[in-house]
């Protein structure tokens, strides 16, 4: 006897849920263990330079606080996006040393360096422009500028990516801290300086960097 042949369409097997966002950042995080020596040298270089800015910045306001300098409250702004900024770009830069290394290569590598190279000049600048003043200030302002420019040019390749199925939840997440702890760092720093960087001349004294 010939068996039966259903004529009927197969049910299509449901889709497997996406994961918890812990688990989510678990499978991500976890893709440090595919890192190569070029791929560690980069990390510690990167997210050691950053965890260096929370040093330094944290440092120093709470050397300033200690000693009873009147900072005002958005110089803690700066460690505290800092810290925002550094622990994204944690996260972030493990993606992109492993699984979207190739999706990054091109365009929007260069866009990071250049966002990169924009950040770094900035502060630099702003550091410079406590005693030099306008001349420093005003290029570490359009630098600042610049920088977010370049970074909402990543997030639209970003969100390509993302579209095309070549991104995830991880990354763009991460991108929305990074954001939030450069807009917050840079935010407080510039009132800062709009203020006459109050606090930092007693703050340079009380670590011995100053005339007394």
């Amino acid at each position: 006897m010939k068996a039966r042949v259903s004529l009927l369409p197969r049910a299509a097997a449901a889709p497997s849920p996406p994961p918890s966002p812990l688990a989510a950042i678990a499978i991500y995080v976890g893709r440090i263990r595919e890192f190569q020596r070029i791929d560690w040298i980069v990390y510690i270089a990167w997210v050691g330079l950053m965890v260096g800015l929370c040093l330094a910045t944290g440092g120093f306001v709470w050397a300033g606080r200690h000693a009873g300098a009147p900072l005002p409250p958005e110089a803690s702004l700066l460690p505290l996006g800092a810290v925002i900024f550094t622990g994204a770009i944690a996260v972030d830069t493990i993606g992109h040393r492993t699984i979207y290394k190739e999706a990054l290569r091109g365009g929007e590598a260069m866009v990071h360096h250049i966002i990169i190279v924009l950040g770094i000049a900035s502060c630099v600048l702003l550091c410079a422009a406590y005693s030099g003043g306008p001349g420093f200030a005003i290029p570490a302002l359009v630098l600042t500028l610049l920088s977010f420019l370049y970074s909402l040019v990543d997030e639209v390749m970003h969100w390509r990516r993302y579209l095309t199925g070549r991104s995830d939840v991880v990354e763009m997440w991460s991108h929305v801290f990074i954001l939030l702890g450069h807009g917050v760092m840079m935010t407080g720093w510039w009132l800062w300086y709009a203020h006459g960087y109050r606090g930092v001349a007693e703050t340079l004294v009380a670590l011995g960097l100053g005339p007394s």
